[in-house]
């Protein structure tokens, strides 16, 4: 489960009412974006990073504008502790994101995880949920004495028994839990299934109007977006996520996936965040050159594929009106151009643009000359790049056309 605190107000969810001394809002359809890929992130196998890229990456997540940043585990090695320090004094500035440290339910590695994001403006506290009410009870009072705003996880919450979870989620509310998160674990759970988990626990923990519900999807299934989104429908205001979908096993919810639902599909999902969507594809590449880990070209958003066009019906539609075949600009992700890609699929008005682009202004009788061959070309090769082009032209103008090897 986690903890958590914040010495500024988080803008979380509520009635509008004030109780002990902190304040609460309507709720206006922001869902706030926790961004664990320091944490949980860092934990799949080979995307361990050294101080100065995880510090990179935070400087980048605040540029993103994310809401909170769960920097790490504290209490798992002195580098990592560090790590979690040096970004709650140089990230976690007074209008920059949460701070946010991972600890087990123990008054030990909740200590540790306060001294690491003490520094902070704005900071939480996270700790892996105790089976037994009385240790979160425990966990959750000893964490609020530190000044702690809290958020409680109830670690594999979708394969709990729904009347214990609502039981220990009550227990962590009532001893000072400012969220509760309710996690898919090991990402066994169906969107339905998730949506009304969420919704059974907004319906019978009392005071849950008071706290924001949040939600932490895992990938084994394919499943992690669709969850996160579901939930997100079903009331939950916080939704956890990685750079990329990185995480345990296959990964957690994509960050960029999730917000650009919400952004592309705004009138269906009535809800939005605050990223600066700009930023997706610059954090993505920074995530992959620091673990190490590569985009696939058909990750949606990010990955060089997403707004790449082979197909020569699909160019020539793009090329005439980009909605054709794109659901959202490039731009808005903060990719540039059109992705015409140059193969065997590739048509007329792609390869015209193509070497208009490269300073070349061929007649219609040209242009049919030089296609023949690319066509040629393509045939042996996967992709046609600009180099071939600039040959193809070159053979065209001494009007020696011959076959590239």
């Amino acid at each position: 489960m986690t903890a958590g605190n914040g010495k500024a107000g988080s803008g979380r969810a509520g009635s509008g009412k004030r109780e002990a001394g902190r304040e609460f809002r309507p709720d206006d359809g922001r869902v706030q974006i926790f961004d664990t890929t320091l944490r949980d992130g860092e934990q799949a196998p080979g995307c361990t990073m050294m101080l100065e890229e995880k510090l990179a990456v935070a400087h980048q997540l605040a540029r993103l504008k994310v809401d909170v940043i769960e920097a790490g585990f504290p209490a798992a090695s002195e580098g990592d502790w560090a790590a979690v320090h040096q970004i709650a004094c140089d990230v976690g500035g007074a209008h920059g994101p949460e701070i946010c440290g991972l600890a087990r339910a123990n008054e030990r590695d909740i200590d540790r995880c306060w001294t690491a994001v003490e520094p902070a403006a704005k900071h939480k506290l996270g700790m892996t949920r105790s089976q037994v009410v009385a240790a979160v009870a425990s966990s959750v009072s000893h964490a609020r004495t530190l000044g702690a705003q809290v958020e409680f996880s109830a670690e594999d919450a979708a394969r709990s028994d729904p009347t214990f979870l609502h039981e220990v989620l009550t227990a962590a509310l009532q001893c000072g839990a400012t969220t509760l998160n309710v996690p898919d674990t090991v990402g066994y759970s169906t969107p339905d299934e998730y949506g009304a988990l969420v919704a059974g626990v907004r319906a019978n923990v009392p005071g849950i109007e008071r706290v924001t519900v949040s939600a932490h999807c895992h990938d084994d299934l394919g499943l992690a977006v669709a969850n996160s989104l579901a939930a997100a429908r079903a009331g939950a205001r916080q939704v956890e996520c990685t750079i990329n979908g990185i995480g345990e096993r296959a990964g957690n919810a994509a960050l960029e996936e999730f917000v650009m639902a919400l952004h592309t599909r705004g009138q269906f999902f009535g809800l939005h965040t605050s990223i600066e969507t700009r930023e997706l594809a610059r954090t993505s590449r920074l995530v992959s050159q620091c673990t190490g880990i590569n985009v696939p070209p058909n990750k949606a958003i990010v990955g060089a594929n997403a707004f790449a066009h082979e197909a020569g019906i699909h160019q020539d539609g793009v090329l005439k009106n980009r909605l054709t075949y794109e659901i959202m600009s490039a731009e808005t992700v903060g990719w540039d151009g059109v992705g015409l890609v140059l193969g065997k699929h590739s048509g007329r008005h792609a390869l015209r643009v193509k070497t208009e682009a490269l300073g070349y202004a061929l007649t219609d009788d040209e242009l049919s000359l030089v296609f023949v061959r690319f066509k040629e070309l393509a045939d042996r090769k996967k992709l046609v790049d600009e180099g071939d082009i600039h040959a193809l032209m070159i053979r065209e103008e001494t009007g020696s056309m011959r076959e590239m090897s």
